[in-house]
């Protein structure tokens, strides 16, 4: 039975992928930091699936983690890394403090280089273990390749998590391992309803408070709007088990708005996106 690494798999994409790779027939060693989490998600998914308790930045935890999933594989391949785990934080950049960004890039981008290092040696890094190469899939985003106002944080980590794809699929060719990123749109999954826990208090004064709010009714809505995240297990799966994957998959819901997005003249796109948000100056048309 081949086994899989999902990190951060207590609600979410990371949750449904882990579900879908299990009815698949795999192994799935699931990420979460609460033993809460761990002792429902093996309830709900059984046998096959081994929580693993960490923080992906905790790198002595994720390294613990490892050398348990190493002891369970009994000298065997690990089939794929999902690196999942992650967060979004928003607010200006001139406002926001610098250690939330900090946390941001923390565990959107820290995190997984230090889950692809505890793990890539088992995914065939590692010459003594026995089976086929395995993969790693990056959960990155269309923030990914395109930046809104006020989630600079999130964007500059997805943005971050792209480039570090393209060079780590390039150079674990040393070893056959392939690097896939998935990069979704809007999906249903708790990270959007959390925006209603944002605190505003801090920029109750602000000139980007009115901002902010048209900004988090927007992301409401795309929530309730979103793919599945079912959706995007099945890409998962895909890049984890396709002949011959794609080097990225874009899945969204919307593709018509973001190939406009992307052909459209930079300046073009800042004035819509300005307009709608109310980030114009006073006169401005």
């Amino acid at each position: 039975m081949r086994s899989v690494v999902v990190t951060g798999a207590s609600t979410g994409i990371g949750w449904t992928t882990a579900k879908l790779l299990i009815d698949r027939g795999f192994h799935v060693f699931g990420s979460v930091r609460k033993q809460a989490d761990a002792d429902r998600l093996g309830s709900e998914f059984g046998a096959n699936f081994k929580p693993l308790l960490f923080d992906v930045t905790d790198e002595a935890a994720v390294l613990a983690a490892a050398r348990q999933v190493r002891d369970a594989l009994n000298g065997e391949t690990l089939a794929g890394l999902v690196n999942n785990a992650g967060v979004a934080v928003a607010g200006p950049v001139l406002e926001l403090p610098a250690d939330e960004f900090r946390r941001q890039m923390d565990i959107n981008v820290i995190g997984p280089v230090i889950a692809t290092q505890a793990f890539g040696p088992l995914l065939g890094a590692d010459a003594s273990l026995n089976g086929p190469k395995g993969r790693i899939v990056m959960i990155s985003s269309v923030a990914g390749r395109s930046g809104n106002p006020l989630t600079a944080p999130y964007t500059a980590s997805k943005h971050a998590i792209e480039g570090l794809s393209e060079s780590l699929r390039r150079e674990l060719m040393l070893y056959g391992i392939d690097v896939v990123v998935v990069a979704p749109g809007a999906v249903k999954t708790p990270i959007w309803s959390k925006g209603e826990q944002i605190d505003m208090a801090p920029y109750r004064n602000s000139p980007y408070l009115p901002v902010m709010q048209r900004l988090l009714r927007f992301m409401l809505q795309l929530g309730e709007n979103g793919l599945p995240a079912e959706r995007i297990a099945e890409v998962v799966l895909e890049a984890l088990t396709s002949p011959r994957p794609k080097v990225r998959y874009q899945v969204t819901p919307d593709p018509m708005r973001h190939m406009l997005q992307a052909t459209l003249p930079k300046r073009a796109v800042d004035r819509i996106i300005a307009r709608r948000l109310g980030l114009l100056p006073p006169g401005s048309t």
